[in-house]
């Protein structure tokens, strides 16, 4: 068997050999075990799955989190004349019926779906009729309630065992802790699962936490043109970033889920082909992309937990070359990101209200609503109850996750807005059509690149603000879509609500109080070991990193930020060549320590205490306006 996929590597992949541990992994796979798979992020995964399904006859099921992801390995297989195809939203019923008689028929080797799909009657039915020879979980941390990216829908993933018995298991993951590979196997009911780990493990990679109240001079000092992910939290900041990338001549584009899907693939397109060195980007960015070359991955904003974190830092330098991962942070970052992360977990009591709530907002009566579908609109019932927003949704999706209710949004149906009109000429406008003005001015001052992109926002919370009816803003909005002064889409209901079970208020919530209890300690873990993470300078950032997924005895890196403050002191030679570069520097006119800093390729402390050496040997002097000089001889 190992033969023959080797003949299958090199005659897809024109590589004759694997990589570390994959050809194990493969054998696993072929002699019909349930495998279990844990490798980096760029470890080669989805090679693990796919040879073997090659070699033998049938179809093999891919489990995947992401759309992006999975059209871009269908895509991949498509480029090898190798039959593959993903069952993705807004497919007719006709469409399905389809497709699903091709996977049966039409010598299909892989079939991508998402978790969801798999609660569809047809999809399960026709599953049934084909020849399945291995069902593959990627990204298999979703379905653990102590993985970081848990998806409720992946529970029902164990269901295929039911309608497969004969078919294998494969699950992949790049990040999961001890505590996760135990719950991965629970969930999936893996029998006697051989588990294939490599080492986390990234000595091309350099770990660093650079403290700095003006993370913009810092990001001009970092990106040197090469290509680069940068990671910010909000869709406003993806379009400030670039723009301010882009002012500094350095090429940069934003990149988050509100854009246009062809806007999206021309940036994306642009991004791969080095066109755009810096992707400015949110989190679900790069799940599943293979770009060797990116050079640098920067956090601006604290990321939620350490695996998310590793996942996106391991998103550069998959060449083996050297690659930096920066974290970019000061004081400020600390409560703001306990705001967002653990001052909007729902307690116990939230849950209880937001779900008594539901059920009047609903009118179901005490004792009914299973299996009722109701068409929902968040913002809506926030406002009638006055509730905190952010609270509510993580209430909402607990109560998801307990089964309690299905929660389904739908992100086709948003209300959102976009402004044509250049700055000047809507001031203008506005000024000579006051009656538009409170509406659409709450509306710039609470959403960002709205004159770029259609940008949801909140109808009810908009309306409060500026004082306007929601029915009036409608119409006012509508207005403004008819003199072509905004573009204007209107969603009366943005997600549904479905509940599973009878109306029973305290007693629905009671029997899961113990997982609720247990799911906000570990999102409070997570927080903290990203806070400790931040602020430990005396141990290596790496071995950091793998002691927190369960691997010890690692040597420090060497590279990493901590590593390099303790190394040895300058040598002569070391500061006689940052003292030439300041000279050099300084011959052309007075320079500011950051502005030699920026210039020079050297560490900043180093060029800050051989500035102060020079000072305190009268080689150099400061000007009133703090700028350095040559002191003349």
């Amino acid at each position: 068997m190992q033969q023959e996929a080797l003949k299958i590597l090199e005659k897809y992949w024109g590589f004759q050999e694997f990589r570390s541990q994959q050809g194990e992994v493969i054998e696993s796979i072929l002699s019909q075990k349930d495998t279990l798979t844990l490798f980096p992020t760029g470890g080669g995964k989805s090679l693990c799955f796919q040879i073997p399904s090659l070699i033998q006859d049938g179809i093999c099921l891919v489990i995947s989190p992401l759309v992006s992801l999975m059209e871009d390995q269908v895509n991949a297989l498509a480029q090898k004349n190798i039959k593959a195809m993903a069952i993705t939203g807004g497919i007719s019923f006709d469409d399905l019926d389809r497709m699903l008689d091709n996977c049966i028929y039409g010598n299909y080797k892989f079939l991508y779906l998402s978790p969801e799909r798999l609660q569809q009657e047809i999809v399960r039915e026709r599953i049934k009729q084909m020849q399945v020879n291995l069902i593959a979980v990627d990204e298999a941390h979703c379905i653990s309630q102590w993985g970081h990216d848990f998806r409720p829908a992946y529970r029902n993933i164990a269901e295929l065992r039911e309608l497969l018995p004969e078919s294998p298991v494969a699950a992949f993951t790049a990040t999961a802790t001890k505590e996760v590979v135990k719950d991965i196997c629970n969930q999936l009911k893996l029998k006697d699962a051989a588990i294939h780990k490599k080492s986390y493990e990234r000595s091309n990679l350099k770990y660093e936490v650079i403290r700095t109240e003006d993370k913009s001079y810092r990001l001009r000092q970092i990106l040197k043109g090469d290509s680069a992910i940068i990671y910010v939290r909000s869709r406003k900041a993806t379009q400030e970033i670039s723009e301010f990338l882009t002012k500094n001549n350095i090429t940069a584009a934003p990149y988050h889920g509100g854009m246009k899907k062809n806007e999206k693939s021309a940036i994306f397109e642009k991004w791969m082909t080095n066109k755009t060195s810096v992707i400015v980007a949110t989190t679900a960015f790069g799940m599943g992309i293979d770009k060797p070359d990116v050079r640098t991955v920067i956090h601006i904003d604290l990321p939620e937990s350490l695996e998310s974190y590793f996942q996106e830092a391991g998103r550069a330098g998959r060449d083996g070359k050297l690659a930096s991962a920066v974290i970019l942070t000061n004081d400020a970052d600390i409560p703001v990101l306990k705001n967002q992360f653990l001052h909007n977990l729902a307690s116990v009591e939230d849950l209880k209200l937001v779900y008594r709530k539901l059920n009047s907002y609903f009118v179901i009566a005490y004792g009914e609503g299973e299996n009722t579908e109701h068409d929902f609109n968040f913002a809506d019932f926030c406002h009638q109850y006055q509730f905190n927003s952010n609270k509510t949704y993580n209430a909402i999706q607990l109560l998801d996750r307990c089964s309690i209710l299905r929660f389904t949004q739908n992100y086709r149906k948003k209300t959102e807005i976009q402004v044509l009109l250049s700055g000047a000429h809507l001031d203008l406008f506005l000024d000579e059509n006051p009656k538009y003005a409170s509406l659409l001015r709450t509306i710039l001052r609470n959403y960002g690149g709205i004159f770029e992109n259609l940008i949801p926002f909140s109808l009810a919370s908009v309306s409060e603000k500026s004082g306007i009816s929601e029915e009036r803003a409608i119409g006012i909005l509508e207005e403004l879509a008819e003199k072509e002064v905004i573009d204007f889409n209107f969603a009366r209901h943005d997600a549904s609500i479905t509940f599973l079970v009878p109306r029973e208020d305290s007693a629905t919530i009671n029997p899961v109080i113990p997982f609720i209890q247990q799911y906000n300690q570990s999102k409070k873990e997570k927080i903290e070991a990203v806070l400790k993470y931040v602020a430990n300078d005396t141990k290596c950032r790496q071995q950091q990193l793998l002691e927190y997924f369960g691997e010890t005895s690692i040597r420090p890196c060497g590279k990493c930020s901590v590593c390099v403050s303790e190394r040895k002191e300058l040598t002569k030679k070391e500061m006689n060549e940052i003292y030439m570069g300041i000279e050099k520097i300084l011959q052309t006119g007075h320079k500011t320590s950051r502005e030699l800093v920026n210039e020079l390729p050297y560490a900043e402390a180093s060029v800050i205490k051989v500035l102060s050496l020079l000072v305190e040997k009268g080689v150099l002097k400061t000007t009133v306006d703090n700028k350095y000089q040559l002191v003349k001889k």
